[in-house]
């Protein structure tokens, strides 16, 4: 479950580094290679949720491993396609496979295991949830620099088809059966629920994902305040829906779990830092100073393989540190982005103090994110297992595009109002964009704190 989980996750950002040959070889525009890379999260985004309800109707472990099927297939078109349209279609493609396949694996880590397995298991999927974007950054620069026999870009998208057909293989060996029919939960799909939703969040998606490429035009603006008004009327919606005794698309009782409304918070503010931290340094190592793409992709290995240890280990702390790690990890990644920008700040590259301010990112956004999610969880009863991973898991996605929307915006912006797209120019759009970010994660920390108390 886990590998999947990490093949999806490494598709959100694999084909960010590939991007420059991909443009020059499909003769993409501009816009044509943001459909590219984003096609793919609007898809899983907006089909997060369908696809939790889908898992808790027909069997979580059937509708995975579907998932599987449908990604696995994407990911082998879009390695052999021709032209770029159908590589945006086939991308489309990939995030429907990977939106029902996500909502399971945790659904599924819900109702096999309890108590300390639970959370030992919920501390594994934590960890790969996260290293899998820096992690997708990493790959995708030593696979396009290593253009295996003369293929380029294209390994980026054929690297999921072995690793698919082999998680295809022990996935249905290994995989806990699904319930008989007759015991599965048999609420209705809410089909007006999931029209509403759908439509804010592509409302919502979409203009992010493009407006920065446009400048920003009057329709992006428009799009995101339909967004909220959409919103607001699938709230209502799904409240009328509950008191007449229906079956609402998320279960009102999920929301109001203890913890669930502060984790909500935590969560996008963690994937919004990481979002924005990744994006903008991206832009900055390649662009301004001209990184490979082998080496800008291996620049993030310190902050995923962090992440991951800390995401692996924190259980093992003290029981008195516990209560205090989420908000403690986000103090450690404001501090520590905002030392990036520091280090980098001249237009250097930061020397070895650059290595440690990224483990620093890592381990504070681990320590943000871990203990958040298993708290969230741990107590969720097994009946809203579904609605509970399909809720975190579009927090997760809408919290990451965010980050790259804004801070990708704030630094865009910072570089052009400095003039030429130079190192000097980069570091310090960097530096402001940084600060922002580290501003973002103490906000988070005390509101954190603030909510806590009431």
């Amino acid at each position: 479950m886990l590998g999947a989980q990490f093949m999806a996750l490494l598709d959100v950002f694999i084909v960010n580094v590939a991007a420059p040959t991909i443009g020059t070889e499909l003769h993409a525009s501009g816009a044509d290679l943001q459909l590219v890379i984003a096609g793919y999260a609007i898809t899983y985004s907006v089909l997060l949720i369908t696809g939790a309800r889908l898992g808790e109707r027909l069997g979580h472990r059937r509708v995975h491993l579907a998932g599987l099927v449908l990604f696995t297939a994407a990911s082998l078109a879009c390695g052999l396609a021709q032209g770029v349209t159908e590589l945006i279609v086939f991308r489309l493609a990939q995030g429907a496979g990977s939106a029902l396949m996500i909502p399971q694996v945790l659904s599924l880590i819900q109702r096999t295991f309890t108590g300390e397995s639970r959370a030992r298991a919920l501390g594994a999927y934590t960890a790969v949830l996260a290293t899998g974007a820096a992690a997708g950054q990493v790959l995708g620069g030593v696979l396009v620099s290593a253009d295996l026999f003369g293929t380029g870009w294209r390994p980026v998208f054929l690297v999921n088809v072995p690793v698919g057909a082999v998680l295809l293989a022990v996935g249905r060996r290994v995989l806990p059966p699904d319930p008989t029919p007759g015991r599965r939960q048999r609420r209705g799909l809410d089909l007006p629920g999931l029209v509403l939703l759908g439509a804010a969040v592509s409302l919502f998606t979409v203009p992010l994902v493009l407006g920065q490429e446009q400048d920003w035009p009057l329709w992006s603006w428009l799009s995101l305040t339909a967004s909220a008004v959409v919103f607001a009327l699938f709230c209502g919606y799904e409240s009328r829906l509950a008191r007449r005794g229906g079956t609402p698309l998320i279960a009102p009782r999920v929301l109001r779990h203890p913890g669930m409304g502060l984790a909500v918070l935590r969560i996008l503010a963690v994937m919004a830092v990481n979002g924005g931290f990744l994006f903008a340094l991206t832009l900055h190592v390649q662009g301004g100073l001209g990184f490979s793409a082998l080496r800008a992709g291996l620049t993030f290995a310190p902050t995923a393989v962090v992440f991951g240890l800390v995401g692996l280990t924190w259980r093992r702390w003290p029981a008195s540190w516990q209560r205090v790690l989420a908000p403690a990890g986000f103090w450690l990644s404001a501090l520590s982005v905002a030392g990036v920008g520091l280090v980098l700040d001249g237009g250097g590259d930061g020397g070895v103090l650059v290595y440690v301010a990224y483990a620093g990112v890592g381990a504070g956004l681990a320590l943000g994110f871990s203990p958040t999610l298993t708290g969230a969880l741990a107590t969720v009863r097994p009946e809203d297992a579904a609605d509970a991973s399909g809720l975190l898991a579009t927090v997760t996605q809408l919290g990451q595009l965010t980050g790259v929307a804004v801070f990708g915006t704030l630094f865009l912006n910072r570089v052009e109002s400095l003039g030429a797209f130079e190192a000097y120019t980069s570091a310090e759009a960097l530096l402001a964009c940084m600060f922002a970010l580290a501003g973002t994660a103490a906000a988070a920390a005390v509101s954190g704190l603030v909510l806590r108390r009431r």
